[in-house]
């Protein structure tokens, strides 16, 4: 058995402009899928999202 010792934590420094850029994408990218399956005319998407919005008791209409 190797006797190596692994670092036990690691320290990441994320600057406040990419957690900005990242939470920004974030946002995008749930503000595109709500549109798009709200606005979808596949039934299949606009349904699933529907009953998702019931399921959790969002006022959808």
């Amino acid at each position: 058995m190797n006797s190596q010792s692994l670092p036990t934590t690691s320290t990441a420094s994320i600057s406040l402009t990419q957690r900005l850029i990242a939470a920004s994408l974030a946002c995008l990218l749930g503000a595109g899928l709500v549109f798009l399956a709200g606005f979808s005319h596949i039934d299949a998407i606009h349904n699933g999202a529907h009953d998702t919005r019931h399921s959790e008791g969002f006022p959808c209409h």
